[in-house]
């Protein structure tokens, strides 16, 4: 967000809302073609499959609100930014929109009351663009990264668990499209569409490639001497196979984030003009250590704070005299 603004359009090709709506409904026929498939096995288990397959199907249409659609309605839901290029004083078409991205920004992030004070005691709109850039850029942009890790290593554990196609592709979208969520109500704007169209298809080869991965043996991506080697050594193979593949799918959805965020940014007029494609690449490359490193510790942490907390439950509370 610079220091002054003139509004203007950016020119929008139809063809973006094709492929926004068509990557959309390519997962939605790989949805609804499984989910068919498994309801048809529910109907043969005699008198009640019916009721059972009728059941499964509510299930699923809920976890698709909560899953797809949900997400979809919110990112869609937010105001778009892109429409301005440069502040100008005297330019009032588009000061509710500020004032919308302020209240969102309050609301979805845990601000100091310092913060809070500028997005909401204000003299007039133009005092409230030059606090947006200071609360942005103060408290804000910091928390973007965990976020994306977080979302990174929640699909990097369960497509490494995993060992079903299908499940880790459905996994990897609805991770990667709460990830964009997440970071939209974070910002407070959206994407143009435009950009929206091709995360959309971004997130769609993310989820393909995730399905593709059940596929690839670690035979293929290792020499012959070091394959003779782990060949003697039980279980390793399929371990490697599988962490393989989740930090695989960690990495593809720490560059949609990353992507996500320089969308953001550039939308948002917070950066220049930038090669977004290596530079995403280079980000996502520099914050899988922190992933891997985060990852590890995650379960020991988890089991420590398990053990510490049963622990605590069965000593005896002392009687006060």
């Amino acid at each position: 967000m610079k220091s002054k603004i003139s509004a203007k359009k950016q020119r929008f090709s139809p063809m973006w809302y094709v492929v926004g709506v068509g990557s959309v409904l390519v997962i939605l026929l790989f949805v609804v073609s499984s989910v068919i498939n498994v309801g048809e096995k529910f109907r043969g288990l005699g008198s009640y499959g019916k009721y059972i397959e009728w059941g499964f199907y509510a299930i699923v249409a809920i976890l698709l609100w909560f899953l797809l659609i949900n997400p979809i309605r919110i990112i869609l839901k937010s105001p778009d930014l892109s429409v301005i290029t440069s502040f100008d004083a005297d330019d009032k078409k588009y000061d509710h929109l500020y004032k919308k991205v302020a209240k969102n920004i309050v609301k979805n992030n845990e601000l100091k009351d310092d913060d809070v004070k500028l997005l909401t005691e204000y003299k007039n709109v133009n005092e409230l663009k030059l606090n947006l850039q200071i609360v942005f850029d103060r408290s804000v942009k910091k928390d973007l990264n965990k976020i994306i890790i977080n979302r990174a290593k929640t699909v990097m554990i369960s497509t490494a668990i995993s060992q079903n196609a299908h499940v880790d592709m459905f996994t990897v979208y609805a991770v990667n499209l709460n990830l964009i969520k997440t970071l939209v109500e974070r910002c407070g704007f959206r994407p143009s569409y435009r950009n929206l169209s091709k995360l959309s298809v971004k997130v769609l080869g993310t989820a393909l490639i995730a399905d593709g991965l059940q596929s690839i043996s670690i035979d293929d991506l290792l020499p012959n001497s070091a394959m003779n080697t782990l060949n003697n050594i039980p279980l390793i193979k399929p371990v490697l196979s599988s962490v393989t593949q989740g930090v695989t799918n960690a990495l593809l959805t720490i560059r949609i984030g990353v992507v996500t965020r320089k969308y953001l940014f550039k939308d948002g007029a917070v950066v220049t003009r930038e090669d977004i494609r290596s530079q995403a690449w280079k980000e996502s490359l520099k914050l899988i250590p922190e992933l891997v490193a985060d990852t590890f510790t995650f379960v020991p942490k988890k089991i420590v704070n398990f053990f510490s907390k049963d622990k605590k439950q069965q000593e005896p509370k002392q009687i006060e005299g």
